[in-house]
């Protein structure tokens, strides 16, 4: 089923400066109805007045938050190349096709029909037909485009502000001024984690129990943070896991994310890795 969301205009505008991070948080159940492959549609409301498409997340996987979570239990994650952001306020305004959709769209400031639960909506085939034509000839946003997440964190660990600079200049994406701000000056790695993820688990993978500890006397697991730093993840024990490299890699490469109810990374091909050791991480929220 595909789905509509309205992005509130200052939440978008911060999320852009921020670094965008492919996914949306929200505590209607109705986000989780859409399906691999799928997409979720969201417009904003551009500084001059003007609605504008700000994006289609192309589902890749849906999980649950922790409890509790600010924004909700539901989580779509967008997969990362058939996705797209578009330049809010360089194209048409959309709110004529907006109004032409299946979603109920009566109130006079169209804002005003998408508050609260009913930012989210449900679409038909023909819906998304008819913006996926108005999409086609749409700007891309250059600041929407992610950082690759194994670099950035071998150059956030080796805590070199020039080298970090340097190679974020080799980069054709566009990267907010607050973004390379925030990644230049303000992001430097815990170097703590890692060994405290190590102690807490003597070695051992969270999903395998892999123990190369045990086995060979050497720590050969790998700190994972659960929401990549490249998505807006934090550099903390809370978003971080204990992965053997093949499990690590794994993830990486089928762009696996934590479900917290479930205990269990879902891979893009629907796939679960199941935690078997879980002694840190924040319990789960429960379905709507």
């Amino acid at each position: 089923m595909p789905l509509l969301y309205y992005w509130r205009g200052d939440n978008h505008r911060r999320d852009l400066d921020e670094g965008v991070a492919y996914h949306l948080n929200h505590r209607n159940p109705l986000l989780h109805s859409a399906q691999n492959g799928d997409s979720l549609w969201a417009f904003t409301r551009a500084e001059g007045g003007a609605y504008s498409l700000a994006a289609q997340l192309v589902v890749s996987g849906r999980t649950h938050n922790p409890k509790d979570h600010h924004y909700g239990p539901y989580r779509l994650w967008g997969h990362l190349n058939h996705s797209r952001y578009f330049q809010v306020g360089a194209h048409n305004d959309v709110e004529p096709i907006i109004r032409m959709l299946s979603a109920r769209t009566k109130a006079r400031h169209l804002g005003q029909s998408f508050q609260g639960m009913a930012s989210v909506r449900a679409l038909t085939t023909q819906d998304h037909q008819l913006l996926t034509k108005f999409a086609n000839a749409l700007p891309l946003e250059p600041r929407a485009a992610l950082l690759p997440e194994l670099p950035l964190e071998h150059h956030l660990y080796l805590d070199d502000e020039e080298q970090l600079e340097a190679w974020l200049n080799t980069r054709h994406s566009g990267i907010a001024p607050t973004r390379r701000r925030w990644l230049i000056g303000a992001v430097t790695r815990n170097r703590k984690l890692a060994p405290q993820l190590q102690n807490l688990y003597c070695g051992r993978c969270q999903i395998c129990e892999w123990s190369p500890k045990d086995l060979h006397d050497v720590y050969a697991c790998e700190g994972h943070h659960i929401q990549w730093l490249s998505r807006s993840g934090s550099d903390a024990l809370e978003n971080m896991a204990l992965l053997c490299p093949n499990h690590h890699r794994l993830i990486h490469k089928l762009d696996g994310h934590f479900d917290f109810q479930e205990r269990a990374f879902v891979l893009s091909n629907d796939q679960r890795l199941k935690v078997q050791l879980d002694h840190h991480l924040p319990s789960g929220g429960t379905h709507g």
